[in-house]
This record gives C-alpha cells, sequence and structure tokens, in this order.
C-alpha cells in the first residue's frame, strides 16, 4: 500500500492541513477556528490582511474562545484595575497580544472599529505587542472587546499580576518633561549670551543687562526642577555615607549658578548660566537613552505574573463559573483544562492527571498524579480536565513559597560601577588643586581666589567623565536590543564583562522550547504501519506520543475499533484488525540494560516488538560552538532539573573539566551558586522559567533566556531571546570593549580638564572660553562613544 503525502496549507495560518481539510469560500482551512476567522473578516470586508502578508494568521487548533472567560473582566473590582482612563463614557485600556508578528497583524488591529462601532480607535506598539484601545462604553465593554480580539486569533494575554496592582505607565514622563525643558532653556540662554560672548564695547550695557536677567529666569527651571534628578541622587548616596558621580556634578551646578546670580545681581559680569544648563541638558539626555532601552520590559516580576487571571470554579449547583484568582479560596472546586496552569495547591478528585512541572523543576517529563493526591501550583495539565479541591490559598502555595526565598527580598544593586570609583579620585585631586590653588592666591593675590576656585569647580566638573559612561552605556544598551538581548541597566554591562564562571540550566535554555529530535530504531516500519502508529499516538496527549506523531509522515487517520491507555506506561489500540502496542520498556516487556531508558518508546505489532523511538531534547542551533567559543575562557557548568537520560551527549559538548549535574531542585541551585560565589567566582547564570529564578537572582550576573522576550521572566538581570543564544561569546566580547571605549573616553575628557584647569587656576577663564570649552567636551564624548561603539559591532557582525 503506497502513501502519498499531499501538502496543502491553511489558507490563514500557513499550517500542513494534517488530519483534516476544510473547504471554504474556494479555500482550505486546516481547522474551524481558521475558517471561523476568515468568515469574521470576509463579512467585514477585511481580507486585505490576506494581501499584506501571506499566511498572517495564527493557528486556531486547540483555542478555546468561551464567553465566560472573560465574562470577569466587567466586574467594577476587575475593570478598575485594567483601564487606563474612564470618564463614564470614553474608556481606554491596552492588552498585551503575544501573537503580534507581522505588518497584517497591525493593520488589522488599528481596523478593529470595522468589526465593533463600539472601537473608537486602535493603536498598535509592536515593539512591545501591545493593543491601545478606546472605546465608548454606551455601545460595547470590556468583555466584548476581549471576545473579539480572541475571535480574530489575537487572545489578550491577561495574568493575576494585571489585577493585583493598578496599572502604570511605564515611560518616565518626568524625565521626558525635565529634559524637555533644560533643552529649551539651554538654547535660548545660549542665544541671548552671544552679545556677552562676542562683545567689543559696542553693546549696549542696558542691553546686556536685561539679557542676563532673561537668561537667569531662564536658568531656574533648570536649577530647581530639571536637574532635581541629580539632587535626589546625590542626598541618595550621602545618606548612605557613599560619594556618587552625582555628587561632585551637584556641586558644580549650585557653584555655577550661585556664582552666576552673584555676577548677574552685582553687575560684575554674565555668570556661568549656559554652561550649568549645558550639563543639566546633556546629562538627561545621556540618562534618557540609556533609561528607554529597556523601560518597556519587566525585569522585576513576582508569582503572581505566573498565573491566570481567572479560574473555573463549581458552583454549589455544580455549575462552572469564572471567578477571579483573588476570589479563590479554601475548599473551592476548580476545574483545570488542558495547557491550563494550576493556581493553588490542590487535591485531584477527577480526571487523568498529567502535569508538566518543567516550569517549576525543570524536569521535562509529565507526572502522573493518582486522584487524592495533590498537585502542587505551578504545575499544568496536559490531557483532559481535571476537578481539583483547592487546600492553600495562592498566596501560600508551594508556588509563592518557592518565589518568597530571601534572595527576591534583597533588593540592593549587585554592584556599583566603576565609574563611581573614577569620579571619588577625581573630586578629591580636584578639591586639592582648588586648595593648593586658594593657598596659592592667598599668598600673591587674595581677589582672585573666589574667582579662581569657583572657576576650577565649573569647569572642572566631572559630568564629562559620567556622560562618556552614560553614552557608550546607552548606546551598547540599544544595540544589544537590536539584537534581542535585552540588559535592565548599564552597570549589567560591566557585571557580563567581569564574569569567569557561566553555569547553564538545560531544559528551555540551551534547548529548543517544545521541540523534539527524534530516532527510530530497530526493524524498517512499512508505511501502513508507520500510519497505523501515528493514528494510535494521536489519541495521546502526551509529550512522547506528540512528538512520534510530528516525526511519522502527515497521512489520514485510520479508525480505531477500541484503545487504553495507561497514563506513564503506554497505549494500546486495535487499528482495524492489527494490535498497535506503543510504550515503556516494562510496558511491553522487552529487557532493556541501558543505564537510562528515559526517552525510548518501544513499539510492538501484533505482540511482535519492532524497535523503538528515542526522544531526546532538541538543542538550540549553534550551542555545540556555542560552548566550544566559552570553555576556553570560562569555567562552564551546567544545573539541571531534568533527569540524566542526555548526560552523554552533554559530556561530549562541555569539557572533561565541567560540572554536570541533574535532577536539582531550585534550592539547590541556587546553594550551588552561592558556594561558588564565596570561592571568589563571579557567576554568570543563564536559565529560564521559575526554578531558576532564586539562582538568577543569586548570580552575579542573570541571563534569563526566553523565546518569547515580552511574556514572563523570572527576576533576571538581562532577558535573550532564544535565538541570539549562539551568539552569546559575541556579546560578552562586545561588553569587555565597552570598558575600553569609556577610559578612552575618560582620557579625552580629561584633556579637556586640563585646558579648563590651566585657565582657571590663573584665574582668567573668560565667558567664551567657558561657552566654547562646556559643550566641545560634552559634544566630543557623544560623538567619540557613539561612533566607535557603533564601529565595533558593525564589524562584529552585530545588527
Amino acid at each position: 500500500m503506497q502513501l502519498t503525502d499531499t501538502k496543502i496549507t491553511c489558507y490563514h495560518c500557513g499550517l500542513e492541513c494534517e488530519e483534516e481539510q476544510i473547504e471554504f469560500d474556494n479555500r482550505a482551512f486546516c481547522c474551524n477556528g481558521c475558517k471561523v476567522v476568515y468568515e469574521i473578516l470576509s463579512e467585514n470586508q477585511l481580507c486585505e490582511y490576506y494581501d499584506i502578508t501571506k499566511f498572517p494568521g495564527q493557528s486556531q487548533k486547540s483555542k478555546h474562545k468561551s464567553s465566560a472567560k472573560f465574562s470577569i473582566l466587567d466586574k467594577p473590582e476587575i475593570k478598575s484595575k485594567l483601564v487606563r482612563f474612564t470618564n463614564g463614557t470614553e474608556t481606554h485600556i491596552a492588552f498585551f497580544l503575544p501573537q503580534i508578528h507581522c505588518s497584517s497583524c497591525v493593520w488589522l488591529l488599528e481596523n478593529l472599529n470595522r468589526l465593533n462601532a463600539g472601537v473608537l480607535s486602535s493603536r498598535v506598539d509592536f515593539t512591545i505587542k501591545e493593543i491601545s484601545i478606546i472605546y465608548d462604553e454606551s455601545k460595547t465593554n470590556l468583555q466584548q472587546i476581549a471576545e473579539l480580539l480572541a475571535s480574530v486569533g489575537y487572545e489578550p494575554y491577561l495574568n493575576f499580576n494585571d489585577i493585583a496592582s493598578k496599572k502604570t505607565d511605564t515611560v518616565e514622563r518626568g524625565l521626558i518633561y525635565k529634559l524637555g525643558i533644560a533643552g529649551f532653556c539651554f538654547a535660548n540662554i545660549m542665544m541671548l549670551s552671544f552679545p556677552e560672548y562676542f562683545s567689543d564695547g559696542t553693546v549696549d550695557h542696558q542691553l546686556k543687562t536685561i539679557f542676563n536677567y532673561l537668561n537667569l529666569g531662564l536658568s531656574l527651571p533648570v536649577f530647581f526642577y530639571s536637574a532635581s534628578l541629580f539632587y535626589r541622587s546625590a542626598w541618595a548616596g550621602l545618606k548612605r555615607k557613599f560619594l556618587n558621580i552625582d555628587a561632585p556634578i551637584v556641586l558644580a551646578v549650585v557653584i555655577t549658578f550661585l556664582r552666576s546670580v552673584y555676577e548677574i545681581v552685582s553687575g560684575t559680569g554674565a555668570g556661568f548660566l549656559d554652561s550649568m544648563s549645558g550639563i543639566v541638558f546633556f546629562m538627561l539626555v545621556g540618562r534618557y537613552l540609556q533609561d528607554r532601552t529597556y523601560r518597556k520590559l519587566s525585569f522585576e516580576r513576582d508569582y503572581r505574573s505566573y498565573f491566570p487571571i481567572a479560574v473555573t470554579v463549581k458552583t454549589a449547583s455544580n455549575e462552572e463559573e469564572n471567578l477571579p484568582i483573588t476570589d479563590v479560596k479554601v475548599g473551592d472546586r476548580i476545574v483545570i483544562k488542558n495547557h491550563e496552569m494550576i493556581p493553588a495547591d490542590s487535591i485531584l478528585f477527577t480526571g487523568q492527571a498529567n502535569i508538566d512541572y518543567s516550569f517549576v523543576t525543570g524536569e521535562s517529563v509529565p507526572v502522573r498524579v493518582m486522584p487524592g493526591e495533590i498537585i502542587y501550583a505551578g504545575g499544568k495539565q496536559v490531557g483532559s480536565a481535571l476537578e481539583m479541591e483547592v487546600v492553600k490559598e495562592v498566596s501560600n502555595s508551594y508556588l509563592t513559597q518557592l518565589w518568597n526565598k530571601d534572595v527576591f527580598n534583597d533588593h540592593e544593586d549587585k554592584k556599583q560601577s566603576y565609574v563611581h570609583a573614577i569620579s571619588r579620585y577625581f573630586t578629591v585631586v580636584l578639591f586639592s588643586l582648588a586648595g593648593l590653588t586658594a593657598i596659592y592666591w592667598g599668598i600673591y593675590d587674595s581677589s582672585r581666589i573666589l574667582n579662581a576656585v569657583s572657576a576650577m569647580l565649573i569647569i572642572a566638573c566631572p559630568c564629562t567623565l559620567l556622560l562618556s559612561s552614560t553614552f557608550t552605556n546607552g548606546n551598547v544598551l540599544r544595540i544589544f536590543s537590536r539584537n534581542n538581548f535585552y540588559l535592565k541597566n548599564a552597570t549589567v554591562i560591566e557585571s557580563i564583562a567581569e564574569a569567569d564562571t557561566i553555569i547553564f540550566d538545560k531544559t528551555g535554555t540551551i534547548t529548543q522550547t517544545g521541540e523534539t529530535k527524534v530516532h527510530y530504531i530497530g526493524k524498517a516500519l512499512l508505511e501502513v504501519e508507520k500510519q497505523q502508529i501515528r493514528t494510535v499516538t494521536n489519541q495521546s496527549v502526551h509529550p512522547y506520543s506528540t512528538a512520534i506523531s510530528a516525526y511519522l509522515p502527515k497521512v489520514n487517520s485510520l479508525a480505531i475499533n477500541s484503545l487504553t491507555e495507561v497514563p506513564g506506561f503506554g497505549l494500546e489500540a486495535k487499528v482495524d484488525s492489527t494490535l498497535i502496542r506503543i510504550g515503556s520498556a516494562n510496558y511491553l516487556g522487552v529487557n532493556d540494560d541501558s543505564v537510562n531508558t528515559a526517552g525510548k518508546v518501544y513499539i510492538a505489532i501484533n505482540e511482535q516488538v519492532l524497535g523503538c523511538f528515542t526522544i531526546t531534547n532538541q538543542y538550540r542551533s549553534g550551542i555545540d560552538k556555542l560552548i566550544q567559543k566559552l570553555k576556553n575562557h570560562y569555567s562552564l557548568l551546567l544545573l539541571s532539573g531534568d533527569n540524566e537520560a542526555e548526560k552523554n551527549y552533554l559530556s561530549s559538548v562541555f569539557s572533561d573539566e565541567s560540572v554536570l549535574n541533574f535532577n536539582q531542585t531550585p534550592e539547590t541551585k541556587l546553594d550551588f551558586i552561592k558556594n561558588y560565589q564565596a570561592k571568589g567566582k563571579k557567576v554568570m547564570m543563564i536559565g529560564d522559567g521559575l526554578n531558576d529564578a532564586g539562582a538568577l537572582k543569586q548570580s552575579n550576573i542573570g541571563i534569563a533566556v526566553s523565546d518569547e522576550i515580552n511574556n514572563f521572566s523570572p527576576a533576571c538581570d538581562a532577558i535573550l531571546a532564544g535565538d541570539e543564544l549562539k551568539n552569546l561569546p559575541t556579546f560578552i566580547r562586545y561588553a569587555k570593549a565597552t570598558k575600553v571605549i569609556v577610559m578612552a573616553s575618560f582620557v579625552i575628557s580629561i584633556l579637556y580638564n586640563f585646558i579648563g584647569l590651566s585657565f582657571a587656576m590663573q584665574g582668567t577663564l573668560s565667558p567664551v572660553i567657558a561657552a566654547i570649552l562646556m559643550p566641545a567636551s560634552s559634544l566630543t564624548i557623544i560623538l567619540f562613544t557613539t561612533s566607535i561603539s557603533s564601529f565595533i559591532a558593525k564589524i562584529w557582525q552585530m545588527k
């Protein structure tokens, strides 16, 4: 019997139509869900969606669009947490839509008003996959909008954290306002100062006085409002008995302002208000560029971000009702469906439980749980619906306790930047020179003391030191983000460069999430036998069955006369008159002498064992080369919550000196890193999932690998897209180059300071020289750092 593998793709999502092929409007669809989405778009004349990008839609297979799922959104206590603005008529709401992936998605989502007249406008922020919707309360409601999004394939991603606290705008608007005011005032002060710079005595004295007082008025918002960011930072450092780099900057700003006020009021000069406003403006530009790179990613989230916004609860009348997860209490009967997460520790009552704990423990093989046993929060059901009784509230569950470790209560920065140390030395040297200058002029001409000392503190302001670091790090953060490597702050760059030990997690980190590699060993299978095996494995939701089904040729399924599944062991079915048995060695009575039989699925047809499928993790592309590049420069280790099934392969990839530990719990991972740090090691931890959260937090640098960077990531210092993991050596090398660039810019800034100090110490610093030196030094640093860091990224083939 010769089988043909016809490949017909779905018009909506582009996937192959496997078991079923639905014809509608002369087009093929892989499932009824995709057909329904097409119908909705066709009825509303929105089929341009398919013209912008080929196969723009997401597959609708196994997607549940129950109206009850969103019924809680219009409850006042839930709605108040989600909306960003409402006046009773017009309401603003934002949803995270992880399905957004192309221009067609944006086009469709920004035309929601054509699907629902109550939608006034909708705008998509593609970079963070978020849609902002304004709707009319009299024509539609929050539930209907969520259902509309789900019906066209963009179901909103909602979690417990969304209703646990009021959403706030992630944009630091105060910084933008300070920057705008400082820029406006700086530009106008510079313009009004031109007569003073180039006056040859012909400019009217009264006009110069008016300009000077206008400059003083323009400087007030800069001094009292725009610079307040640095005042708070310096004061916070002083309270902790730490002289950070903002302290001497604040001193320079204050002295510059006070001296300028004195000169203008006394009529002895024009002051240095242009320099003062320039200092504040350029510092704020650097701070903004550095902040904007990572402000929209969440690095600090707690256990609530793992949980759904609602859970299905059975009422006293045996009806199902969706309740906010905050209302779930001990004794409630909850219903968990396929691929839903268990939000609280519960006892299983009915259903076949295959619980995937990989999110919590790292173990990739689902655990079979029997009725009467406890299922812990954080597990995910794989299979039919379960009915359970809650035995612990969400806030007291195992998952919560796992999160609430002491390591998460420590919010101190992991390290202070070397820039602060250099600034302290710079400040000491500057004050020493100022003291010597005061002594010198006190002996020879005491009238010059105030002018010389204050001029030194103005011209030798360490702002160029900070600018060199801020602009370099800001550009590096930007370049990293273009390569899908998002850092929490600038000090993370230094931590990456200083690491000497790299620890990898396995599941979901160096392995490809949700993908496996299947290999068949044994007697060659006939085409009809492959069809029979695939028919049987299609009946199970076990990951091994799913992997085998995906591995075999995609052909139409056959009729099954009987089917028995023994959870945790295998399947037995009759296809026509053929008996098919699939499962473990023990289930089929096979004598397997292997040290580890995990990942082996044996096949028997009519009681004759033909062979076995070996199922292993699919490792990310380039992992072998990644390890080879790193192991000559770093101590490499592996801490995995998974079993030892692939220890032999991993031993061949890592060096002989590498420590490979399996069956690790979150606690043992955390303790392991603490022990290494106690030996003086600078540890970089690379992992994913809650089971790595403590280790990521404890390490000197924690990098969370994620295939969806906008979705949940554990507490970490950086988020790295999974397909960019292979480029980690380049990122580390670039982080090391960053320090060299900063130090080179320090040299340039010091040269500028020497030039300025040579004038200032003589007490002859004129406004023209100050006006030239201050902006020139800042602009030189900005151009040097950004151009060099961009050039290096280009030659190293970074985006």
